[in-house]
Formats: C-alpha cells, sequence, structure tokens
C-alpha cells in the first residue's frame, strides 16, 4: 500500500553511494561553498542560489514551501566523497491526480558526470511509484540546457514537447520549457531494470 505523504515527516532515501535528506537551515554551511565558487550553476536553474544571500534565500524558501505543502526539498550527500554534493526536489506534487514533478536539481562541478545524478534519480523515482503512488512523474527544463536534456533522457524520460514562453528565464527574457515524463508503467516495464544496470555498470 502506498504511503500517505506527509511534508512534516523527514524522508531519508539512500543506497551505498548517496543519501537524500530533507534542506535543513544547517545545511547553509554545507552548501556555500557552491554558491560562492560556483556561480555558473544556476545558469539554467529558475532560482539562483548564487552569492552567500542567495544561498540563505534559497534554503528559506525551500523550507517555507515544505511547511506550505508545495515542495519537499532535499539536500544529497555523497557517500563515496563524504561531501554534499548539491539538492534535488519534489513539487507541483497533485496527490489527488497522483503527479508530481521532480527537479530543481543541481550538483557542484565535482559530482558532475560521476553516475551520482542516476543514484539520486533511482531512489526519488523508487520513492514516487513504489511508496507514494504516483502514477506520473514529470521533469522540466530550460530548452537550451542541453546537458540536462541529455540527462533526462539517459534515465530513460520520454520527451513530450515544449511549452513556450514557460516561465522567466534565469538569465532574462523568458524561456521555453522542455517537458520529460515516466509514467508508472513504464517505471515497472523496464525504466527501472534499465537504470538499475547502469549503476552496475558504472555508466554515467
Amino acid at each position: 500500500m502506498p504511503i500517505i505523504f506527509d511534508e512534516q515527516i523527514d524522508y531519508i532515501l539512500e543506497n551505498d553511494s548517496v543519501l537524500l535528506r530533507p534542506i535543513t537551515q544547517k545545511d547553509f554551511t554545507n552548501l556555500l561553498p557552491f554558491a560562492l565558487n560556483e556561480p555558473d550553476t544556476w545558469k539554467y536553474s529558475l532560482v539562483s542560489a548564487a552569492g552567500g544571500e542567495g544561498m540563505k534565500k534559497y534554503i528559506e524558501t525551500a523550507i517555507e514551501e515544505r511547511i506550505a505543502k508545495k515542495a519537499y526539498c532535499f539536500i544529497v550527500y555523497d557517500k563515496l566523497t563524504n561531501k554534499y554534493a548539491g539538492s534535488t526536489r519534489f513539487y507541483g506534487m497533485q496527490m489527488e491526480n497522483k503527479t508530481l514533478l521532480l527537479g530543481y536539481t543541481w550538483y557542484g562541478k565535482e559530482f558532475r558526470g560521476t553516475g551520482l545524478n542516476t543514484k539520486c534519480k533511482l531512489l526519488l523515482l523508487e520513492f514516487a511509484f513504489e511508496k507514494m503512488g504516483m502514477e506520473r512523474v514529470e521533469f522540466r527544463a530550460d530548452n537550451n540546457n542541453e546537458i540536462s536534456k541529455a540527462a533526462m533522457k539517459s534515465i530513460g524520460c520520454i520527451e513530450e514537447g515544449i511549452l513556450r514562453s514557460d516561465m522567466p528565464a534565469a538569465t532574462g527574457g523568458r524561456r521555453d520549457s522542455i517537458v520529460f515524463s515516466i509514467l508508472k508503467h513504464e517505471w515497472e516495464s523496464g525504466v527501472k531494470e534499465k537504470l538499475v544496470e547502469k549503476i552496475k555498470r558504472g555508466t554515467k
């Protein structure tokens, strides 16, 4: 039976390589180096955390949205390096329709292309489909963000189309958002298995 998802519960997702837990105010110190030293991380992001004040606001907003039941933000901890690596979240959750969006994902430069994202997505998708009982998990990205688009395709997402002039772009103006998704039956009939195999092979 699916769990009754409660934003007030601290859900911890982990495997041998990565741990995801709810972000807290104390994580300002853990994530501050990314905010100060890697401003390009948020080039295509809807929410920038560049600079000390930017990261402070980023964390405060994430916590506020969890309290308001609008989103559930995780901090990512890489067990292989014993370092905090970035953040990701569930948002746009429609429990009555059994759908949610997975995004606002970013990692520090050291962790990109290491396979960490695949391991995180396996945990998150397992939780969404197998614990929360979701029927659809949606992903969106700036249509100019080729790295994010390739990452989504690599984990088994199906491209659905473009939302033109969907929302403000981080660099000014408005962005076109590309939409991907994974459905429950797709997860059960091959997507999960391929993700697990990909991790076993060590492919990125």
